[in-house]
């Protein structure tokens, strides 16, 4: 609830496919290369080209739907047509009625799900620069440059239905999506190359009341940014609704630099972009045999990836543990260290804490790890000791634990002369003492601290904390 009112989202997402070669031509599909250097005659629409379907393309766009629970089915091409600078032809080559994937879902990681109407293939168009004025935008520029190279990229647009209540929700979808699709390899999905763009249907509605009129925020480029521009949308179109106006429905365009949404153009509807049959298109019927191979050949996704991970380490699947190390893709890692001896909590926490620039496959073998966790855990190099001999480990790409820790001197303190360490602390922190006797437990902190800097970090403080407990009584 925003103010009284329910937030209603339904988010679209563009995805551009990781093919080699355009949707329906042989020309490149690669990021990042000269301006129109990745042209042909069917790209910028000239007299006589004619569209082939990219095989890898379907079989790519298949993925996803298979990925996000939709049903397969036979489908159609149509011509949607507008037209734009950077739209070669006036018109695009999308599905309109009868889409490739219909009726699934995404399973957020807190377990709500959130329909999915469609999933459908269609080229990408190309990318005005707008050189002088301010925002980047036309209006008030001085002169456009068009590159045609993304023109006939192929593309997913994946269409959500307005399940999203929250913000934070449209957040995790789209951080969900991302994993999944590049963990299928249909994409990239680098919001920050273009390669994933989300556009944001948003409305706002009084408990109870029918949906309210909804606006569409284009082409957001951030996860952050998609949660700042929904926000910013509802709390507008509240103030309207309450000032005694209606919202109008429109396309707007979100602007990083000043917070807001801008009105861009009045929304169009579909009659207003002429669908038709593509005519150089015959449609596309997927068989029954290809669709099984496809599903039978995708990977485990993330949600079963970190179902999988918190079995193992009893850390809960939703956790920003258990999250981290799958989006990095470094529960197998994870999992080889468990599986070479360690404690697997032990490992995810380490893995989580000190494995940031490791990437997907670490370069310190499994074993290395493992062998340190488990002189950890077994109370011969307390936690502090165990991170500085993974730091070394790690900055040599492997290492053995137990000749690292010996040539450091590290050494667990025997018990009895640990605990008269802590009498001694006791005696010297009378005052901190006597607090957490009294129940003042971040007291303890303080005789801890004492503790471990008298023993220069040789004591383990899980023994030092069972010890003060054990001597309060």
């Amino acid at each position: 609830m925003i103010d009284g009112y329910e937030l209603v989202v339904g988010l679209e997402v563009h995805v551009e496919l990781a093919t080699a070669t355009k949707l329906f031509s042989a020309s490149a599909n690669r990021f990042g290369d000269d301006p129109n250097t990745h042209i042909d005659p069917v790209t910028l629409g000239l007299p006589g080209a004619l569209p082939v379907l990219n095989r890898q393309a379907v079989e790519f766009a298949m993925r996803i739907g298979l990925a996000l629970n939709c049903t397969v089915q036979a489908c159609t091409f149509h011509r949607k047509n507008y037209f734009y600078p950077d739209m070669p032809k006036a018109y695009q080559i999308s599905q309109y009625d009868v889409p490739l994937n219909v009726d699934g879902w995404l399973e957020l990681p807190g377990g709500k799900r959130i329909g999915i109407e469609r999933a459908h293939l269609e080229e990408d168009t190309g990318k005005s620069t707008h050189i002088g004025g301010t925002g980047g935008r036309i209006h008030g520029s001085d002169y456009s440059l068009i590159d045609f190279n993304r023109a006939g990229v192929p593309l997913v647009e994946i269409v959500g239905r307005p399940d999203i209540a929250t913000p934070d929700e449209a957040k995790q979808y789209v951080t969900e999506l991302r994993q999944i699709l590049v963990a299928i390899g249909a994409s990239d999905a680098k919001m920050e190359e273009g390669s994933m763009r989300c556009d944001a249907n948003v409305s706002v509605r009084k408990p109870g009341a029918p949906l309210g009129t909804r606006c569409e925020i284009k082409n957001v480029n951030s996860v952050r940014s998609l949660g700042r521009a929904i926000e910013y949308e509802a709390r507008r179109q509240i103030a309207l609704i309450e000032g005694g106006e209606k919202v109008r429905q429109e396309t707007r365009h979100w602007d990083e630099t000043d917070g807001r949404t801008h009105t861009l153009r009045t929304k169009e509807d579909a009659d207003d972009y002429r669908y038709f049959l593509e005519p150089d298109l015959v449609p596309l019927a997927p068989e029954a045999v290809w669709i099984d191979a496809v599903r039978a050949a995708l990977p485990m996704l993330p949600r079963e990836r970190r179902a999988r991970l918190s079995s193992a380490t009893g850390a809960p699947a939703d956790g920003e543990a258990v999250m981290v190390v799958v989006e990095r893709g470094q529960d197998d890692y994870v999992l080889a260290v468990a599986s070479a001896g360690a404690d697997a909590s032990r490992a995810l926490v380490h893995v989580k804490e000190a494995y940031a620039e490791q990437g997907a496959v670490p370069s310190v073998p499994a074993a290395d790890l493992a062998r340190m966790i488990v002189l950890e855990t077994s109370g011969k190099l307390t936690s502090t000791q165990a991170k500085i001999v993974l730091a070394e480990i790690m900055a040599n790409g492997g290492g053995d634990a137990e000749k690292i820790a010996a040539a450091k001197g590290f050494e667990a303190m025997d018990t009895s002369a640990l605990e008269a360490m802590v009498d001694e602390v006791i005696a010297a922190q009378a005052d901190a003492w006597a607090k957490y006797c009294a129940g003042e437990e971040k007291a303890m902190g303080a005789l801890v601290g004492a503790i471990m800097k008298a023993s220069k970090g040789k004591a383990d403080g899980k023994a030092v904390t069972a010890l003060l407990q054990s001597k309060r009584g």
